[in-house]
């Protein structure tokens, strides 16, 4: 079987502190006895390039597992340097390798040239040991090394604690010649005792991983650089590299165990290890020796089964990291029996794990490649495995392996946030005059808009009447309360002398000191969200009031389009289906937007990935709805029409009582005019989303709105995500997969199972029949929002006069007998945190709106 796509991820790399500990554990002893169990044959890796140099050494260098090393005259082709460089030490005595017994020092910058034959990822690993000389300390060398434009060290000197030193990168080289650069910083020296660069595997990274927050996959993967920081074999003994054809090297987890009482360790034999077939996931992907170890829960005396296995590490803040989990089951007795999660920094990076419906056997290896953004790493990273509850099986969690890698940042730098060209990386917003030209872009796009506005309204009669079918004015807009925008006691602010605030209506300004504390100093614990502009924490204002903070990222290239463009729009958008916009704050270099708090999250968690409730047909429905009053509006209930331009089930948010409303308005564009007829823009939005008409003619109109919101629609109905790599072929993208089974007339085959029984099927051919008309090749030929919204509220309808049926099908039963059990109400319970201990409400649904003017022609079978 071959390994999903999604599972392929970036390369394995190994750890400095690891290789560390396997030479001091084999040569100066160890507290930890090391046990290296013979593992199945591993078929060799040839590397292409293979150029292993023993710097400063007159005779070459056998390591254990066989590989050898230059001598320094041997490669003295590849140094660029004018002096004298040669040392060694001593005495032999105190360490682990011959390798660190010579050195290259250098008092100016030196260069080692390196030719490639074949483009594609490279390993890179740099050897260093102190030692005094009579002419020389290493002791007090302070330098940086580069690798081409990409900074591998920064301000590098050595530790005593640690005597030897291992950095290991993946860089994917993509020229002839690769140089690695040492520079001598503050008058001291550089050196190097040992240099790798070795060809690796091109299938080690694929391009995409898992997103820790908000789901999806973060792609892109394989245009960057990597330094291992950990790599771990869980529950087993190290291993070297003269057990990993790529010489790599696995540490025990031991020392990284929050508690080693609550972890058991378990091991089969090397032979029984299985790897599927393909490319996708080999021996090089990890040994077996990784796959035949793992930690598993232990009992720790404890009743409850219930509670997770944790390990800690260091990281360093500011950079985002790539982490590679290997699996394989080799403690169930028999498949479908062991489901569990995994949890990243108290985040679901990998909810109810099945590896039997992954591998289809026991002992068989399996990985899952999570991306963490820099956003939400501290110089702590907790990673942790528990029992899933939700389905019968073992009360347990396992984990073989696990490797930590940095990604270099926006300066290409893999240490510090200075790159190689003296480029500095932002951490604290941008500069003032940057500031300054986003207010006046603001302001003359507010007047130019203002204007537009007044024109178009003047206009707005004939518009009207073209823009708009019959169940487009057939069902009204209501805009919601917008009260709290007055009201300066409990939201508003007593600054609003600002230009924007005072004179065009954008909502509450926010000095930074008041998000600061609503944030509590922007604490990451307070995440809520992560996006392109930036994260989105919880806050809490005034009296108590809950919002969301957006703050942008200074470092995103989006983030000044995205903020001028949610005030512009925000600021003159209120409807009960939007998510409203409270003020924001642009103080200094600060870009922050202030919205209502939806306490449910998005609608895409509600459908899988996070294990909560099941929502009903009758709640997908109805948000389903809700989300398409809000995209109605937008396209007609404005003074201009307006796109949003990136439809989503991430997009549509829930509030405490499962009210749908439209949030994130960052890519929308104003609709076209008439005479337009089209939007002439760069193609913008999420992958499995996408128009296709829009993507090839790059003409955006509201009809690539309503394209996404098909894809909304079957996501509803079959509870799973618009593009899933980790599927076959023909199941990757939901629209093209789900109208496949549409055409056969076998739609009720994919739906949610949870939704099996439920769903009345005459209600379901109605809003398949919408989706399916939302995703027709060109815009000429999908229906208006309004359209869509018509025949929603109609597949309502006839759900509940189906239900309708059965309750007084149910009662006429019970006449004269016992009274008929309760349904089960299967609606999500709200958080009492989130609603101050005060039940969820269910919406009322007005007089005017579409749900009470159906009731009016229930007796009508459709269009």
């Amino acid at each position: 079987m071959k390994m999903e796509e999604k599972r392929r991820g970036p390369p394995i790399h190994c750890p400095s502190m690891a290789l560390l500990a396997i030479l001091f554990c084999i040569f100066l002893g160890s507290s930890r006895p090391v046990v290296i169990v013979s593992a199945t044959a591993t078929p060799a890796f040839s590397p292409r390039d293979n150029h292993l140099i023993d710097c400063g050494a007159d005779n070459l260098a056998t390591l254990p597992d066989g590989r050898i090393f230059k001598t320094d005259k041997q490669a003295a082709d590849y140094l660029t340097y004018d002096g004298e460089h040669k040392f060694s030490s001593q005495s032999a005595d105190d360490v682990p390798s011959a390798l660190y017994t010579t050195a290259s020092a250098f008092s100016k910058e030196a260069i080692y040239t390196f030719s490639i034959t074949s483009a594609g990822w490279h390993w890179i690993r740099l050897h260093f040991h102190a030692f005094r000389h009579d002419k020389i300390s290493l002791f007090e060398a302070n330098f940086t090394v580069t690798a081409d434009n990409l900074v591998l060290l920064r301000n590098f000197g050595p530790d005593s604690s640690t005597p030897v030193v291992v950095k290991e990168y993946l860089v994917n080289v993509t020229t002839e010649k690769l140089e690695i650069k040492f520079t001598p910083e503050n008058d001291k020296v550089a050196f190097v005792n040992a240099i790798e660069v070795v060809s690796a595997p091109d299938y080690l990274i694929e391009d995409s991983a898992s997103n820790l927050i908000g789901g999806g996959q973060f792609g892109g993967l394989s245009s960057r650089s990597y330094e291992t920081v950990y790599r771990l074999n869980m529950g087993g003994p190290l291993v070297t590299s003269s057990n990993d054809t790529l010489g790599r090297t696995w540490e025990n987890d031991e020392n990284y165990l929050n508690s080693t009482l609550l972890a058991k360790n378990a091991s089969v034999s090397t032979s029984a290890i299985k790897y599927p077939d393909g490319k996708s996931l080999d021996r090089y992907i990890a040994p077996s020796l990784i796959y035949a170890t793992a930690q598993q829960m232990g009992d720790a005396n404890m009743a409850s089964p219930t509670f997770n296995v944790t390990w800690d590490f260091n990281t360093t803040s500011g950079f985002s990291y790539l982490i590679r989990l290997h699996f394989c089951d080799i403690v169930s007795k028999s498949l479908y029996q062991l489901y569990f999660n995994v949890f990243i920094n108290q985040q679901m990076a990998v909810a109810g794990l099945d590896l039997s419906k992954e591998t289809m056997a026991l002992s068989t290896a399996y990985y899952r490649d999570i991306y963490v953004d820099s956003a939400v790493v501290t110089e702590k990273l907790k990673l942790q495995i528990g029992p899933n509850t939700d389905k019968e099986g073992d009360a347990n969690a396992i984990i073989n392996g696990v490797e930590i890698l940095k990604m270099n940042n926006q300066v290409n730098s893999l240490d510090g946030f200075i790159g190689a060209d003296g480029k500095k990386a932002v951490a604290g917003g941008s500069s003032k005059t940057v500031v300054a030209a986003v207010g006046l872009a603001m302001m003359f796009g507010t007047f130019v808009g203002l204007g537009a506005m007044v024109i178009k309204w003047q206009k707005r009669p004939q518009d009207w009447q073209k823009r708009n079918s019959f169940s487009s004015w057939l069902l009204p807009i209501h805009a919601g309360d917008t009260s709290f925008m007055s009201s300066k006691n409990s939201l508003g602010s007593q600054r609003t002398s600002t230009f924007f605030s005072s004179t065009l209506g954008l909502g509450r300004f926010f000095s930074f000191a008041e998000l600061q504390e609503a944030t509590k100093d922007f604490d990451s614990r307070a995440i809520i969200g992560v996006g392109g502009f930036g994260n989105v924490y919880l806050g809490v204002i005034d009296d108590g009031t809950k919002v969301a903070v957006k703050r942008g990222n200074p470092q995103s290239e989006q983030g000044i389009n995205e903020f001028q463009t949610e005030l512009q729009m925000l600021s003159k958008l209120r409807h009960r289906h939007l998510v409203s916009l409270i003020g924001y704050c642009d103080e200094n270099s600060e870009m922050i937007l202030v919205y209502e708090y939806m306490s449910n999250g998005p609608f895409r968690d509600h459908l899988y990935g996070k294990n909560l409730p099941q929502l009903s047909w009758r709640q997908r429905l109805e948000i389903c709805i809700g989300a398409a009053r809000g995209l109605h509006y937008l396209h007609t209930g404005a003074a201009q029409g307006i796109i949003h331009r990136d439809v989503k089930t991430t997009n549509i948010l829930l509030d405490d009582a499962f009210v749908a409303k439209v949030a994130d308005f960052g890519l929308s564009k104003n609709a076209p005019t008439m005479e337009q007829g089209h939007v002439s823009t760069a193609v913008k939005g999420s992958f499995g989303y996408l128009d296709p008409e829009y993507f090839r003619r790059q003409q955006l109109t509201d009809k690539s709105d309503v394209y996404s919101f098909g894809v909304v629609l079957l996501e509803a109905l079959c509870a799973r995500p618009a593009i899933n790599p980790a599927l076959p072929r023909e199941q990757v993208n939901l629209a093209e997969w789900a109208m496949m089974w549409k055409r056969k007339g076998l739609l009720d085959k994919i739906i949610d199972p949870s939704l099996v029984g439920t769903i009345n099927p005459e209600s379901m051919k109605k809003f398949a029949e919408a989706a399916e008309k939302c995703l027709a090749d060109y815009g000429v030929d999908r229906p208006s929002m309004g359209d869509v919204l018509w025949n929603l509220e109609y597949a309502l309808q006839l759900q509940e006069s189906s239900a309708q049926g059965k309750t007084e099908e149910t009662s006429t039963i019970a006449v004269g007998g016992p009274v008929a059990p309760a349904i089960p109400d299967n609606s999500p319970v709200a958080s009492p945190q989130e609603t101050n201990n005060s039940p969820a409400q269910v919406p009322v649904i007005e007089d005017h709106s579409g749900t009470a003017m159906f009731a009016q022609f229930a007796a009508l079978n459709g269009r």
